[in-house]
């Protein structure tokens, strides 16, 4: 049983999928939970502390909301789980890819990590924890996604820097999901289009969001104390990486 009684958390992207299911099973474990949301507000949640809105993807909205979910932990966090983000459900050639799509995708799902971080950092208590998420798609690539895949590759490579950055004092790792069962991927589900995905995958399922979850909970926990720059592939066997 993971115990983290007394532990102060922060989760962005906390509103839905594998960010609420991450705050709930890191509340049952016993940490003190603050949820970050940009659109739809979660719904209410004894075990959730505080639901903290704003756009992450500027400088001052994730610094405004970082702050927030501070007050409302007392002041200091111990671990800080970087979720949110988006993924663009049409497909687009690179040759294609407008400005907008690109910039927007990239603030949203680079942008806001370093925001996020940069604010967040200071108030990391010594021995605290960040995990970020990212995709199999920035280790493989994803053809018609490249923006996408270009967010999440970038993502991976900020995890190996800051942990050795703020090593030793703070561990910071990764989780890579494959394909979740998430509202983001319901385009692609569509029809026999989910069954057609799991045939790819060796586990022949997708994820659920407690799927994902777990592992990072595992990363925010003791047991994970001597982990610091990985990434860890929650993917079904669909990318093995050495």
């Amino acid at each position: 049983m993971i115990d983290l009684a007394g532990k102060r958390a922060f989760v962005t992207g906390g509103g839905r999928g594998i960010g609420r299911a991450t705050a709930l099973l890191l509340a049952r474990a016993g940490a003190k939970v603050a949820v970050g949301y940009r659109s739809r507000k979660p719904a209410a949640e004894p075990h959730i502390t505080a639901a903290v809105r704003g756009d992450l993807g500027t400088a001052v909205g994730a610094t405004k909301a970082v702050a927030e979910a501070l007050r409302a932990l007392g002041g200091a966090l111990d671990i800080l789980v970087v979720n949110h983000g988006v993924w663009p459900a049409d497909d687009v050639a690179v040759a294609e890819l407008s400005d907008e799509q690109w910039e927007s995708t990239r603030r949203a799902n680079l942008d806001a990590v370093l925001y996020v971080c940069r604010a967040a950092i200071p108030g990391i208590s010594a021995g605290g924890t960040i995990v970020l998420v990212a995709s199999t798609a920035g280790q493989r690539g994803e053809a018609f996604h490249a923006h996408y895949a270009a967010t999440k590759g970038a993502v991976i490579s900020f995890t190996k820097s800051l942990g050795l950055e703020l090593a030793p004092t703070i561990t910071v790792n990764c989780v890579a999901p494959g394909w979740v069962d998430t509202e983001m991927a319901a385009k692609p589900y569509a029809g026999d289009g989910r069954a057609r995905i799991e045939r790819t995958i060796p586990l022949q399922r997708v994820a659920s969001a407690d799927d994902i979850a777990g592992p990072i909970v595992f990363l925010c926990s003791p047991l994970a104390r001597h982990i610091t720059g990985e990434i860890l592939n929650v993917n079904g066997g669909s990318v093995l990486c050495g």
